[in-house]
């Protein structure tokens, strides 16, 4: 061994000790990072109440579908626009309830679908017989309504949110604006919104165009079309990878959206990070969004009530999609 390789030998083990304390470094540093963001995230979650009791006794549920690549994920959405002041977000729930929906995550996490549910549907209320489907909630609060609904589409609820419509105005403005398209032009009392793709920029624009029934002839039909048009425009500003893949934005929308959400303890936060960032790589970027409506036959009356009649034989097709692997080629029963 010559004098020269005799000195390089040290040198080389310092730059290699160098090296391995700069990259523990980097590894400290980003735990440390991750470990903040967790923390901020957790903090955002902290001001959403809780959804208690949301589900009934196990034995009146459908089994867990699960498939080569998984389970999918159900989320039952109930959205509200009349709380009074001071009034809690989950007190007379059964009265203010105007919106129904069902977000479905298929296995493959390669799409997202949205189902709505007019509040009126003619179901079978488990216990109680034939009603309105909104009456679940005031027959038996939240787990009878998720019951109800899991009878209809024959799958398991994961989770359930209850947002207050005033907590749109706090999302449109976090995200900037949500752009959308607007179907049929229309005026509120202090808006007009054109026809096609349309970008709201006021949260009290969002809160008037997701209310408005009553410039429709066909009044709840509408408004649940334009809540699913804003759903889609707002998911898809979620969805965006600039914004589902940086934790301090989420928690930005969060914390806006919390004083006006209610959620059940099922799922964490690092189960929704790793759900965003399942979705995100099982596409490459943004998953598609769908969004339908329970398939109806139209409107009629049942005693003294003003109902929705359910179309069964395309709630057994939807039935069927949401317990296949897929639904990237899913396409909603056409209305009766």
């Amino acid at each position: 061994m010559t004098a020269t390789e005799t000195v390089d030998k040290p040198r080389k083990k310092r730059r290699v000790r160098k090296v391995l304390w700069i990259l523990l470094g980097v590894v400290v540093v980003l735990a440390i990072a991750i470990a903040a963001l967790l923390l901020r995230l957790n903090s955002a979650f902290d001001g959403v109440s809780t959804v208690e009791s949301a589900f009934p006794d196990d034995s009146d549920r459908p089994k867990v579908v699960e498939t080569e690549s998984g389970s999918p994920i159900n989320v039952l959405l109930l959205g509200t626009d009349s709380r009074e002041e001071g009034q809690d977000l989950m007190d007379n729930l059964g009265d203010r309830a105007d919106a129904i929906l069902v977000a479905h995550i298929p296995p493959d996490r390669k799409s997202i679908q949205i189902m709505s549910v007019m509040r009126d549907s003619w179901v079978e209320i488990p216990g109680h017989g034939e009603n309105k489907i909104n009456a679940a909630l005031s027959l038996g609060g939240v787990s009878l309504m998720v019951q109800t609904v899991e009878t209809v589409i024959d799958q398991r609820i994961d989770h359930v949110a209850v947002i207050d419509f005033e907590g749109f105005k706090g999302l449109t403005e976090e995200l900037g604006g949500v752009t959308l398209n607007n179907d049929r032009a229309f005026s509120t009392k202090n808006y007009d919104f054109e026809a096609g793709n349309i970008t709201i920029s006021e949260g009290e624009a969002a809160l008037e165009f997701v209310r408005e029934r009553y410039a429709f002839e066909d009044g709840d039909y509408q408004r649940v079309h334009n809540q699913q048009a804003f759903m889609r425009g707002a998911l898809n500003g979620i969805l965006a990878p600039e914004v589902l893949a940086n934790p301090l934005k989420l928690a930005d929308i969060i914390e806006s959206l919390s004083p006006h959400m209610a959620t059940t303890d099922t799922m964490s936060t690092t189960q929704m990070v790793s759900l965003g960032a399942s979705l995100v790589s099982a596409n490459g970027g943004k998953p598609p969004l769908q969004t339908f409506t329970l398939p109806t036959t139209g409107t009629g009356m049942i005693g003294d009530q003003s109902v929705v009649h359910v179309d069964w034989d395309g709630v057994e097709l939807i039935r069927e999609a949401f317990a296949e692997d897929s639904m990237t080629s899913f396409t909603p029963p056409p209305p009766r």
